[in-house]
């Protein structure tokens, strides 16, 4: 099975890699550069010096004063210049090995027998290190009247940049430094996080969705831990709503199944004056029972319009028939309350949506309109068009409500007033599947309460347009 290589390892063998590979780079370049510029030169100099030499000279050899010029040069000059007549009297002049092998072979003879020069490097062994030279012949009349070998020992690599390398070794030094200093920062910067990131992800999944990343950074580090932050604030969120949900369900379950319990109890072993208080108990577990499957239904529903399950079928709806129409269902609520109800309704007002779902959102805003207010009071429902949209409010007169408890309006079990619930009724999920409504219908969903205007819902649904009258 293959080692798990974690990211920090490779970074590091990217580092290293990239370490050796400059190392290898500076090594090769050296020897470029050796071979490239000392070596041509070299050779550019000593085809020079023995071209010139070989056409301009015109002394014998064999004699004291022919060989005065020739120790002369040698003498200020760093090559190397031996003159023969024959090219076999030039192995005893230079008696020895290049790269082990004779100084002339049998291609180079021909060559210069025909008036072409030489060239020849190699390894002397007799001087420890390479050598470059040339051999030149010299004409005299278009005919060979001799030859003449310049050579040179080459210098070593360290020879030639010994001036260079102290200073590249210092600047390679300070170099891989300030790379040590910046991929340690780099590393700590990154992994440091990283490491934070990873234990903070373990708290997660052992249920601590509180801890929170350093998210200060502006990059994709810092991208990363408010993507996490993001993650852990939805989760603690989430599971926080799940305990509310779960606290919430308890609440709403156990009073009618208290009441089912105790009306039971005491139908069984008839705990009752008369059979009229018989009747009372049973018409009260009817309704905790009815109230039950209320609460089942609405969650039920509710869970599909927030899972997006539903779909809507959606057509051109006139809203104010649908407005008039809930208010015919809420009549006999509002004479009971003394509702004093003003209208302004606009009957023009279309738009394309579910013409069930869009009552039950007038509906439960009305009803719950009327529920949360005083007796007596006034209720307000407006319907206007608008360029873009159509914007139905509902206001009544009753109680302020606070900033806070506003911003939980449409909360599953959200009540302003828990203590009214037996009074007024409702399973506390009216607003949420409304909100929930609204959105699939692509609206919007605002409240507002304020101590002279009232509390007022305020939906605004997109107007039916052009195109959508088409399809």
């Amino acid at each position: 099975m293959m080692k798990r290589v974690t990211f920090s390892q490779k970074i590091l063998l990217v580092l290293m890699t990239s370490l050796a590979f400059t190392v290898l780079f500076s090594f090769f370049f050296l020897h470029f550069l050796y071979s490239e510029l000392y070596l041509k030169s070299i050779e550019q100099s000593i085809t020079h010096q023995g071209s010139r030499l070989a056409s301009h000279y015109e002394f014998d050899p064999n004699s004291d004063e022919g060989t005065q010029p020739i120790d002369w040069y040698n003498t200020i000059s760093e090559y190397e210049v031996i003159v023969v007549d024959q090219l076999d009297d030039l192995t005893n002049h230079f008696p020895y090995q290049i790269n082990y092998k004779h100084l002339i072979d049998e291609q180079d003879y021909k060559k210069l027998q025909m008036g072409d020069y030489v060239l020849k490097e190699g390894f002397v062994e007799e001087f420890n290190r390479e050598i470059f030279g040339g051999i030149f012949p010299i004409l005299k009349d278009e005919k060979l009247d001799g030859f003449i070998y310049v050579y040179v020992p080459l210098d070593t690599l360290k020879d030639v940049f010994k001036q260079s390398i102290p200073l590249l070794l210092v600047v390679g030094t300070i170099f891989f430094f300030i790379l040590f200093l910046i991929v340690n920062r780099v590393w700590t910067s990154l992994f440091k996080p990283l490491r934070k990131l990873q234990q903070m992800s373990l708290e997660v999944s052992k249920g601590n969705f509180s801890a929170r990343c350093d998210s200060e950074r502006h990059d994709e580090v810092g991208d990363l831990a408010r993507a996490f932050n993001t993650m852990s604030r939805s989760l603690e969120e989430q599971e926080k709503r799940k305990r509310e949900f779960t606290s919430n369900m308890m609440h709403e379950l156990r009073t009618p199944l208290t009441y089912i319990s105790g009306y039971t109890h005491a139908l069984q072993n008839k705990v009752y004056d008369s059979p009229e208080e018989a009747k009372q108990y049973l018409e009260t577990i009817h309704k905790e029972v009815e109230r039950l499957n209320e609460l089942m239904n609405d969650l039920i529903q509710l869970n599909h319009l927030q899972e997006e399950l539903y779909t809507l079928e959606k057509e051109p709806v006139a809203v104010a028939q649908l407005v008039f129409d809930t208010i015919d269902l809420l009549t006999i609520l509002m004479n009971e309350k003394q509702v004093t109800l003003r209208t302004s309704i606009d009957e023009d007002a279309i738009v394309l949506g579910d013409p069930n779902r869009l009552q039950q959102v007038f509906y439960n805003t009305i009803d719950n309109a009327i529920k949360y207010m005083d007796e007596a009071g006034s209720l307000t429902i407006s319907l206007k068009e608008t360029k873009q949209s159509v914007i139905y409010q509902v206001t009544n007169t009753g109680p302020v409500i606070s900033d806070e408890d506003l911003a939980q309006i449409g909360e599953r079990f959200f009540r302003t007033d828990r203590a009214r619930t037996r009074t007024t009724g409702g399973t506390g999920l009216g607003l949420s599947i409304v909100k929930e409504i609204v959105h699939l219908h692509e609206g919007t969903f605002t409240m507002t309460s304020e101590p002279v205007t009232g509390t007022t819902v305020t939906i605004e649904l997109p107007k039916l347009s052009f195109e959508d009258s088409i399809h």
